[in-house]
């Protein structure tokens, strides 16, 4: 079970980590928090059932990692395409970061009630809930990581560049991170796969 998340009984799924990569996984989703943002809770004597229909924002994110973790709807290759995109980012931005916020919160959450045995490790063992939580934040985090080390289809391949940085790169342990991670989603969706 180290390393890579195996099924249990009822849809869900458990992993062996250390305390380092407890530690490590912790940090990246309270980052990934901190990069969509709070969350849009009604102001105190604000009607809760308006904030419900508020709009959001109608341009994509300046940030690149936000861009792509909330890309366009459609292609800008024309005005009625890009405001098509800002219609349709206007009414559902709001909640796709919601969801993506939940989905790191249960990451966090799931982390904190783990306490380590002797060795620092422990299991972590997901309810299938739990799992399509974690595999959002584990996409969400792969995404963001693969932005800031601007990642593409030729990195991720065998013998792409990710794979021969040297040890002196400073890169390097952020695409360690984005390796990890990806092993951990793969693992994590053949465990949710039927047989």
């Amino acid at each position: 079970m180290a390393g890579h998340f195996e099924a249990t009984p009822g849809g869900g799924a458990a992993v062996a980590l250390d305390e380092v990569e407890i530690a490590i996984l912790r940090s990246l989703a309270v980052q990934l928090l901190e990069l969509i943002g709070p969350g849009d809770e009604p102001a105190e004597g604000e009607d809760p059932l308006a904030a419900l229909f508020a709009e959001g924002p109608s341009e994509p994110p300046a940030d690149p990692a936000l861009a792509r973790l909330f890309p366009d709807a459609y292609s800008n290759e024309d005005e009625e395409l890009r405001e098509a995109s800002s219609e349709f980012r206007r009414f559902t931005e709001r909640d796709l970061r919601g969801r993506k916020r939940e989905d790191a919160l249960v990451v966090v959450r799931t982390l904190d009630t783990l306490t380590p045995a002797g060795d620092g490790g422990a299991v972590l063992t997901l309810d299938a809930g739990e799992c399509r939580h974690w595999l959002g934040a584990l996409n969400d985090l792969r995404l963001t990581i693969g932005t800031r080390l601007e990642v593409d289809e030729e990195d991720e391949g065998q013998d792409g560049s990710l794979y021969r940085l040297p040890d002196s790169d400073p890169r390097k342990p952020m695409v360690m991170a984005y390796l990890w991670l990806g092993a951990l989603q793969e693992t994590l969706i053949e465990t949710l796969m039927p047989d």
